[in-house]
């Protein structure tokens, strides 16, 4: 990648910067509140959804909610909002992070 000014190789270093404190905030959260509970989190590995893991990583964490789509349409009118329902291991997940689904369901409005 070739940036012209040293302006934006230092925007873009911040911006990697801040997504990496992002993914480590996640990882470490789950973990510990796997650790506290001492349990494992099933259903991250897509060959073997009963495998468990107390150490899971960010890239896992975010592979599991790949799929979740929301759609958006115009009927008659009025827009209409469609989202795919969480699983029990997103909403887990969502729990570990020390969330609830409500952010997630204010999206369809």
């Amino acid at each position: 990648m070739f940036l012209a000014s040293d302006q934006r190789i230092k925007g873009l270093i911040r911006l990697l910067s801040l997504g990496l404190r992002i993914l480590c905030l996640l990882e470490f959260s789950v973990r510990s509140a796997l650790e506290s509970d001492q349990q494992g989190l099933p259903g991250l590995y897509a060959g073997n959804p009963k495998r468990a893991s107390a150490r899971p990583t960010a890239e896992l964490l975010l592979n599991a909610f790949r799929g979740i789509t929301l759609t958006v349409m115009e009927i008659n009118g009025s827009l209409q909002r469609f989202l795919s329902p969480l699983s029990e291991l997103h909403q887990r997940i969502l729990q570990l992070m020390g969330g609830n689904d409500d952010v997630y369901l204010a999206l369809t409005g």
